[in-house]
């Protein structure tokens, strides 16, 4: 499960029910839904969720992909957590889990998703990996916006997004924080939304019941995740 710091029930009832009905037809929007198949090659994106790298190991075990780039330096909501790094701890717990040293790769510089990218594809090609196929792992919610980011950066790729199968309630007790959770949800939402305007991703369709959903939270609050917030 994610790697979160859980705290009593009562003090996570930070919503309505009304708002977690929304946030959860926003959750059920992020995730593909795509069915996980051998790949050329795997990125596991970094981010505060440890439960990338365990999902990643349990996908390498049944013979998923035979080498992964775990990808992502420092944020200001990692720094704490990774000091050295996303990846490298990425690494170290993949490691704890089995996971041979010769299939994992690090890419340790990149601060975005679209730097994920990149620099993933340009260390798999500077060590002769050739990539059909490429399996990104990911948070839950953050499944869409990375498929969305890669088919626009590596078009010729196809793409493949997993991620720790959770329910929303699930995730919430996992990370602690009922309000930070569908802050984060609604923050990428709007970059899925936004980002294509601006070149850095493909555009994907939003229906209407979660656009709805969206301005909703919006209105009621759940902005610490913003783009310019």
């Amino acid at each position: 499960m994610s790697q979160g710091v859980p705290v009593p029930e009562h003090q996570q009832r930070q919503i309505t029910d009304e708002q977690f009905h929304d946030a959860t037809l926003i959750w059920n929007y992020h995730q593909m839904g795509h069915e996980v198949r051998p790949c050329s090659a795997a990125i596991g994106l970094g981010s505060h969720d440890l439960g990338v790298a365990t999902t990643t190991a349990d996908l390498y075990r049944v013979g998923l992909f035979p080498v992964v780039v775990f990808s992502g330096g420092n944020s200001p909501t990692t720094r704490a957590r990774f000091p050295r790094g996303e990846a490298v701890h990425y690494r170290e717990h993949a490691l704890t889990l089995g996971m041979p040293d010769e299939a994992i790769m690090i890419e340790s510089k990149a601060a975005n998703t679209g730097q994920n990218i990149t620099f993933s594809r340009e260390l798999l090609a500077e060590a002769g990996v050739e990539v059909e196929s490429l399996l990104l792992i990911s948070k839950p919610y953050m499944e869409r916006r990375s498929y969305a980011t890669c088919r626009k950066l590596w078009p010729e790729a196809e793409v493949v997004c997993a991620s720790e199968s959770l329910e929303l309630d699930d995730y919430i007790k996992s990370i602690g924080d009922e309000k930070l959770v569908v802050d984060m949800l609604v923050g990428d939402l709007q970059r899925v939304i936004e980002y294509p305007k601006v070149g850095f991703a493909v555009e994907q369709n939003v229906p209407g019941d979660v656009h709805d959903a969206y301005e909703r939270l919006l209105g009621a609050g759940f902005d610490s995740r913003l783009i310019n917030s």
